[in-house]
């Protein structure tokens, strides 16, 4: 008995030390929400000092990622809101909106009082009522060094044809959170999953709410069946009769040691569908096994609603992490998924789909009988100094749907192929069957590069992307800030070495001027891989990689030293 009392006795002291360490580190959440809280009111309060629209016309929104982009219900417009920039040392939150005119490919920055605070990762939905309203949820707010997290819970929707911003205020909705989904099903918003960071804990959800746009209030739905797990950043399609939604992928991280962390990238799928009339439906859970070819595994691809029911997926990034390193192979191909044959395909280009025909009439009985899935190329490049440089090249299965195989070949010359670069978190959303691609990133060792390009697809001719704003690599747009922490040391060996170690420096290439000449290779107009190391070019161009395969399409680069 004395035994047992001591033994109880020690867990009740755990139990009540980690009591005591998760009010400790609710306590530093709390106070850096209050920091975060008191800097959000001084946007607020200017944004209060507006008391009428302004609207300007203006060149396109500045380079960012994680925003939202959404087509206008009625009109011929698209909708960008908020987003976020880094320049290596700080981050930039916005709330800037912005109208896109579709015929006259024009842009116009829209100034109205009172609008939702700074934001990025939140999500965005219009619906047709009342003249068209865009609804706002969630997001996150960061500090200018990165360092702190606020996660909004607030609801707002914009009145298109007045143009006024309005804050619903409903008890009983979702907590605070960015990386959540959220879609339009009848007359409900659906909200799933997202995540919660402070800065040092974090948690994923999988929660399902509901908000009424005939009543205005949240509820949150007791589901049945076996659940997605915890996740953000996934892909959430409304299915055409309104009767469920679907659920791909996303990604989600747990804590394996103090202070390390470990990643997963979720490929599944389930159905939420909902069963009873309403007002009295039921909703449960059910994983769906899609035929096709589906997606390699990946995170922060875009997203967006395309003809037919049918989910779009862009690009995105798949990260190697380990312990002390993290690196990432960024996507620029394009997957639709049928939400009425649960069937996932490879969005090819015509052009591709040609070349790739003409590859397959050359092989072997053997080689055509081998599976046609997405397929991998790896070519290396070794330099002078022993720097390997991979290049990753993904090309999906030739497999297409049925309607899209009657081709008209009239033996015309292909035109260069146009796509954009890789990338991940850009904004996406279709508009009369046509997909809009704005912004996003990619990164070239520690750096990032946010873009500011756009372009346009036709999802029924599937022919050419359409190139609508090229990517600005000026000084202005990509300033990076960051340096590395032996650069004074490397100053004073410098300033010591005198003469010689200014001629040193001439020949060695920094990894910020690295970055800025790498830029050149992701403007996908150009049928070659093109390098510049150490002052060096290296052009790659169809001819050279012929014995790798006999069409080519841009890569997924990767430097490693």
């Amino acid at each position: 008995m004395g035994k047992k009392g001591k033994k109880e006795k020690k867990v009740k002291g755990a139990e009540k030390t980690a009591a005591k360490m998760e009010k400790k580190v609710s306590k530093r959440s709390k106070r850096e929400e209050e920091d975060l809280e008191a800097l959000i009111a001084e946007f607020q309060s200017l944004d209060a000092k507006k008391t009428q629209v302004v609207e300007t016309t203006c060149p396109p929104p500045s380079p960012r990622l994680n925003g939202s982009l959404s087509a206008h219900p009625e009109k011929d417009e698209l909708i960008l809101f908020g987003g976020e920039f880094f320049n290596g040392k700080k981050t930039y939150l916005y709330n800037d909106l912005f109208f896109y005119n579709i015929r006259k490919n024009t842009w116009v920055k829209s100034e109205i009082p009172n609008p939702p605070p700074p934001r990025c990762s939140h999500q965005a939905v219009v619906v047709p009522q009342g003249g068209g309203q865009l609804w706002v949820f969630g997001g996150e707010f960061a500090s200018p060094n990165g360092e702190q997290f606020y996660h909004y819970k607030d609801l707002w929707v914009l009145h298109l044809a007045t143009h006024t911003w309005e804050n619903i205020k409903a008890p009983g909705g979702p907590s605070g959170r960015s990386g959540h989904r959220m879609v339009l099903s009848k007359k409900q918003l659906l909200v799933f999953g997202g995540f919660h960071e402070s800065t040092r804990d974090f948690i994923y959800y999988n929660d399902v709410y509901s908000f009424s746009l005939d009543t205005f209030s949240w509820s949150r739905l007791s589901t049945s069946g076996s659940a997605p797990s915890p996740r953000s950043a996934c892909q959430m399609t409304s299915t055409p009769d309104g009767m469920g939604v679907i659920i791909y992928g996303g990604y989600s991280k747990v804590r394996v040691k103090k202070d390390v962390e470990k990643g997963t990238i979720h490929s599944d799928m389930f159905l939420l569908k909902r069963e009873g009339k309403d007002g009295q439906e039921k909703w449960s859970w059910s994983r769906l096994n899609p035929s096709g070819n589906k997606p390699p595994p990946r995170s922060g691809f875009s997203l967006a609603v395309g003809p037919a029911g049918r989910a779009v997926l862009f690009g995105g990034v798949c990260d190697e992490e380990e312990e002390e390193s993290l690196e990432g192979d960024f996507y620029n191909d394009l997957y639709l998924y049928d939400t009425v044959k649960n069937r996932w395909f490879p969005g090819m280009l015509r052009v591709r789909i040609k070349e790739c025909r003409l590859y397959r009439g050359r092989m072997t009985e053997e080689e055509a009988a081998a599976p046609q899935g997405p397929t991998e190329i790896i070519k290396e490049i070794v330099t002078e100094d022993g720097t390997v440089m991979t290049i990753k090249e993904v090309i999906p299965g030739p497999e297409v749907e049925e309607e899209e195989e009657e081709e008209e070949e009239d033996g015309s010359a292909t035109a260069p192929l146009i796509e954009p670069c890789p990338r991940s978190s850009a904004m996406a959303t279709v508009r009369q069957g046509k997909l809009y691609l704005y912004g996003g990133m990619f990164e070239v060792g520690d750096r990032q590069f946010t873009l500011n390009d756009f372009y346009c697809l036709d999802l029924h001719k599937m022919d050419q992307w359409e190139v609508l704003v090229e990517m600005d690599p000026s000084e202005s747009t990509q300033e990076w800030l960051e340096e590395s922490e032996s650069e004074d040391d490397e100053e004073e060996e410098e300033a010591a070495k005198g003469a010689e170690g200014e001629e040193e420096e001439s020949e060695e290439e920094s990894e910020d001027e690295e970055g800025k000449r790498l830029f050149s290779l992701f403007d996908g107009r150009h049928l070659c891989a093109l390098f510049i190391y150490n002052e060096q070019q290296v052009q790659s161009p169809i001819q050279d990689v012929h014995d790798i395969c006999l069409y080519y399409t841009p890569p997924v680069y990767k430097v490693q030293a």
